[in-house]
């Protein structure tokens, strides 16, 4: 009779083999998870968006670290599934935090769980949006105006139609336009809001003409030269006309 093939570390011959070795001692035997000794993630401290590999993201998320932030650390042996993840932070500072990771992996058909110590170093930078937009860097101004014959609304009427307006058009809009806008200030003849980035800016204001039906000037000045080439910095003037009962007129194919 042929002999029975058998683990060559626990004996057992009813278990299908890879070497001599069953998949059960093969799991006790193999790194199925691991993770560096220290991480570290670079956290924008105004709107929580990270620096991954040279470029800023999830701006807006959390400033707390999520299975996302961590699995950069992580190795994974390439014949393990991961069915599970669970952190739990067991210890912070200021600027670090101690966090256990517990892992319910496949291995070869058989599953295992896996606990992992993490230490993760949190470092806290301004991401180039917030840079500018503390510094009030700008590169469009979008102006709320009233119409230029319509001298019977008083000022305080008038902006506090307009704000009721911008607040209508922030919510509608898209999340990039938006995350574009730096501050907003309050003139005797409307508001300005002021753009880090032009391209969002003309979309905000070509979604309010369309959204309103009403007129939009652009015009341009030079601000600069940035490497070799003029910079300008572009005005959108949007003015919202009144309906007879004092509020916003909107464009009737708008609706």
């Amino acid at each position: 009779m042929e002999a029975a093939e058998f683990c060559v570390l626990c004996g057992a011959t009813d278990r299908p083999l890879v070497e001599g070795v069953c998949a059960s001692c093969a799991a006790d035997r193999t790194v199925l998870v691991s993770a560096c000794r220290q991480g570290s993630v670079t956290i924008c401290p105004h709107c929580a968006a990270r620096e991954v590999r040279g470029h800023w993201e999830r701006a807006g998320a959390s400033r707390v670290l999520t299975a996302e932030d961590l699995a950069p650390f992580l190795e994974i042996h390439p014949e393990v599934g991961v069915r599970r993840t669970q952190w739990d932070e067991v210890a912070a500072t200021a600027n670090q935090r101690e966090l256990v990771g517990r892992f319910h992996v496949a291995f070869r058909g058989v599953l295992r769980d896996v606990e992992i110590p993490l230490t993760v170093r949190i470092v806290s930078h301004s991401c180039p949006d917030c840079s500018r937009k503390s510094g009030r860097y700008y590169t469009a101004i979008l102006q709320l105006r009233g119409p230029a014959d319509d001298r019977g609304e008083k000022a305080p009427a008038l902006r506090a139609r307009l704000d009721r307006i911008w607040t209508e058009l922030v919510r509608e809009a898209r999340a990039d336009w938006r995350n574009a806008l730096s501050w907003r200030e309050e003139l005797p003849e409307g508001w300005d809001c002021y753009f880090t980035e032009t391209l969002p800016a003309r979309s905000f204001a070509k979604f309010a003409k369309q959204r309103y039906g009403i007129p939009m000037k652009e015009s341009a000045s030079l601000f600069g030269r940035k490497n070799g080439q003029e910079v300008y910095r572009v005005t959108f003037c949007l003015r919202f006309p009144r309906d007879r009962d004092g509020s916003a007129a909107r464009a009737e194919d708008s609706r």
